[in-house]
């Protein structure tokens, strides 16, 4: 019988020391220090004590013992040190009983206090040992450091989250709080829940710290980090999420900067010098990887295409090769260039600069005055540019200049070829997005079919198709630009151009990049490869490496099954990028209309969905819906015009209400 004795046992993770008062078999009354009453399983009891005393004595006395008992055994409990006891048995590897563990620690004399003591000791350390049928098994060695890992880990948590958020109660609070020493992982969690949203890896954490700041919505960590001067207004949060690298190592630059000061030996090269190349750029740009000249010889027109030879300056494998395998692309936001190659390298060593002399890859390509092309060559060359041109100044003297005037007649056959062999003309002006001194923002759509930019667009097309078909007749490994026919050829009829476009630009098939050389039905021709931008596209750079090997008589640095391993990585980077980008432009025109919003726009209905139309905004060719009404019936190809009616470029909303139709 046990009434009127001890017993121990576990309610919520705590003990409990309680008195028998009446033992009915396979259940306990038990009276608690607390002074309650409660009914026990009798297999809970945890410890029995071995005596006991008279419940018929006062309540009072009954709670004065269980007290005193309480506390000799929480006493008794400080002076076990689980860690020591541990080391004493941990090499046995068994189960050992309570009394065994007990007489260790206490002695032979050990009463049911000590035992009570040690129990309590070993149950709530939760280290050393734990407990197994009854009996407690010491932990490993390598258990014990993965557990203490965790502990520091949750100590390391619960401080952070603790100072994390005090700190941020006070910034939201206008209050002046001195950043604690967990402001960068404060930040981290921050910008977490910025990036990813729900979807961040420490949403949990973040939620809990921005929670205990009193701050309910997540998307406040934004606002956060712009307050905290951490990012700025604008973030890029694409950046983020791709991981770009924005800036370069110090190893990087000083490779850069020893590439750069290393000269080139012209002895293999066709010293090219004399020919008057020039360049035909934005007002903006600083990278020239792109120059072409023309030279009439009787009757002949003697078409030059140079590009500036980054792979004769870069070597394969090397550490800056490898960063710009990683970065893939040059990326040009307003207001931010990030480069693909070090500036030393990029805007000076390798750009082809007025009056520098500087290594290119050069297509030499002869044509009859009528367009038709009699014969061409690649040669590794040394030329020196006598003009970087922009193109609103050729435009201008597009009429005084006899070698752009012939540049322009050869492009315009060039294009009207391509036409006849089914290239879609579909180009449409481009978004020029400019910021006032008071950031104010100005946007211009310019157009793309000036003379100058004809003259860049199909040379370069010609330099791009003709690498490819020496490639495919040299047998030399390339990674070809491809695209199959459309699903339907439309024609322009009375809807406009600028519907006809957005109609046939939904019945295209993708771009591909491919080792097997195919048509390109897009541009209208039957081979096609991109080697003309190799300072800001770094499959350029492996194109001009083929090239460039057999241009010299030796052996490509890729084969097939290597190109095909640096296309697996690279093409999900490239449409990452080109998303960024579009992303980023809508970004801008967002920020437009917020401010905006009381202007109307002109708008151009595309087709119908369910409750909506998807229309095109015209003054910025930017996509967008608007909500059916039952007032309107519009068709496609319909004008009307629209105004915001709310606008939020950071959470990429834009809704649209009717003003009227047009």
């Amino acid at each position: 019988m046990n009434q009127g004795r001890i017993i121990e046992y576990i309610d919520q993770g705590k003990f409990v020391c309680s008195l028998c008062l009446q033992d009915r078999g396979n259940r306990l009354h038990l009276l608690t220090a607390s002074n309650r009453e409660v009914n026990l399983s009798s297999k809970r009891a945890i410890l029995v004590s071995g005596s006991g005393i008279d419940t018929e004595k006062p309540r009072e006395d009954l709670l004065a013992h269980l007290k005193r008992t309480e506390e000799i055994r929480e006493h008794l409990k400080s002076q076990v040190d689980a860690g020591e006891l541990w080391e004493l048995i941990v090499d046995e590897q068994e189960h050992f009983h309570h009394q065994y563990l007990t007489q260790l620690v206490f002695g032979d004399a050990a009463t049911d206090d000590h035992l009570s003591a040690l129990v309590r000791a070993l149950f709530e350390d939760h280290l050393y040992f734990r407990l197994k049928e009854g009996r407690f098994l010491p932990n490993t060695a390598e258990k014990i450091r993965q557990m203490i890992k965790r502990q520091e880990a949750e100590a390391f948590r619960e401080a952070r989250l603790l100072k994390g958020s005090e700190w941020l109660k006070g910034i939201t609070q206008g209050r002046e709080v001195d950043a604690p020493d967990c402001k960068r992982d404060v930040i981290h969690l921050l910008s977490q829940l910025a990036i990813y949203g729900t979807e961040a890896t420490e949403y949990q954490d973040g939620k809990e710290l921005l929670g205990r700041a009193e701050i309910a919505d997540i998307g406040e960590a934004r606002r956060l980090l712009v307050d905290l001067g951490v990012w700025d207004q604008d973030e890029n949060l694409d950046l983020h999420r791709l991981d770009i690298q924005t800036s370069f190592s110090e190893s990087q630059i000083n490779e850069s900067v020893r590439l750069a000061g290393s000269g080139f030996d012209g002895r293999d090269r066709e010293d090219l010098r004399h020919v008057p190349v020039l360049t035909i750029d934005g007002p903006l740009t600083r990278d020239f990887d792109d120059a072409i000249s023309l030279e009439v010889v009787g009757d002949i027109l003697e078409v030059g295409v140079h590009i500036a030879d980054v792979a004769a300056v870069i070597p394969p494998d090397s550490l800056l090769d490898k960063g710009s395998a990683e970065r893939v692309l040059s990326i040009y936001f307003p207001r931010r260039q990030i480069p693909m190659i070090p500036p030393v390298l990029s805007e000076d060593a390798l750009s082809l600069k007025q009056g520098c002399d500087r290594q290119a890859i050069s297509l030499l390509a002869r044509f009859e005055k009528g367009g038709e092309l009699l014969s061409y060559r690649f040669v590794p060359s040394i030329v020196r540019v006598r003009e970087n041109l922009i193109y609103d100044q050729v435009n201008a003297d597009l009429s005084e200049t006899g070698v752009l005037q012939s540049l322009c007649q050869m492009s315009r056959i060039l294009r009207e070829k391509r036409n006849k062999t089914g290239a879609l003309s579909l180009s449409l002006p481009e978004l020029q997005i400019m910021f006032d001194a008071d950031s104010a923002i100005r946007l211009e759509l310019v157009p793309q079919d000036t003379p100058s930019r004809l003259i860049v667009a199909e040379l370069m097309i010609l330099y791009n198709r003709l690498i490819a078909r020496f490639c495919k007749e040299n047998r030399i490994p390339i990674l070809f630009r491809t695209q199959t026919e459309p699903s339907e050829r439309l024609s322009l009829d009375d809807d406009g151009y600028l519907y006809y476009v957005f109609k046939q630009r939904r019945k295209l098939n993708p771009l591909l990049i491919d080792t097997t050389p195919k048509p390109h039905s897009g541009l209208g021709v039957d081979v096609y490869t991109h080697a003309t931008s190799p300072i800001r596209r770094y499959l350029d750079i492996v194109a001009q490496r083929q090239v460039g090997s057999a241009l010299l008589g030796n052996a490509p640095v890729y084969d097939e099954k290597k190109l095909e391993e640096i296309r697996i990585f690279a093409e999900p980077m490239i449409k990452a990028i080109g998303r960024m980008k579009q992303n980023r432009i809508r970004y801008w025109i967002l920020r437009y209309l917020q401010q905006h919003q009381s202007d109307t726009f002109t708008a151009l209905v595309l087709y119908e969905m369910k409750n909506k139309y998807r229309i095109l905004l015209k003054d910025f060719l930017l996509m967008a819906e608007i909500k059916r009404e039952p007032r309107l019936n519009l068709n496609p190809a319909d004008r009307i015009l629209v105004r915001v009616r709310k606008v939020d470029p950071w959470t990429d909303t834009l809704e649209l209400a009717y003003a009227r139709t047009s």
